[in-house]
C-alpha cells in the first residue's frame, strides 16, 4: 500500500503545562463540587474532610493558574488548552469565594 503524503502547515503543538493546568481545573472543580455536594447530603453537616479537600483543590488551583499563564506566554503553540486552563481554574476560585463567602455570612 502506497502510504498518503501528509501535509504540516504548522510547526505548533499543544504544551504539556496547559494540558496539566485543565486537568489540574476539573479536579478542584470537581473537588468543590463534591465537597458542597457531601455536605449537602449531610445536612449541612461538614467535616474536617471537606475543608482538607478545599484546602488541596485551592492548592490545584493556584498551581493550575499558574501553568496556564505561564503556557499561555510561550511561543508557538496553541492556544485552546492555556485559555480552557485560565477559565476552569478561575471558575474554581469562584466557587470557593462562593463557599467561603456563604460560610460566613448566609446564616
Amino acid at each position: 500500500m502506497a502510504r498518503k503524503k501528509s501535509y504540516m502547515f504548522t510547526s505548533k503543538n499543544h504544551s504539556l503545562k496547559s494540558i496539566m493546568s485543565v486537568i489540574l481545573g476539573i479536579l478542584s472543580v470537581g473537588t468543590l463540587l463534591s465537597a458542597v455536594y457531601l455536605s449537602y447530603v449531610k445536612g449541612g453537616v461538614s467535616s474536617e474532610r471537606y475543608g482538607a479537600a478545599a484546602v488541596l483543590a485551592s492548592l490545584f488551583m493556584m498551581v493550575g493558574i499558574g501553568l496556564s499563564v505561564y503556557s499561555l506566554s510561550e511561543r508557538d503553540t496553541f492556544k485552546l488548552f492555556p485559555v480552557l486552563g485560565v477559565i476552569l481554574n478561575f471558575l474554581a476560585l469562584c466557587i470557593l469565594s462562593i463557599i467561603l463567602y456563604a460560610g460566613a455570612y448566609v446564616s
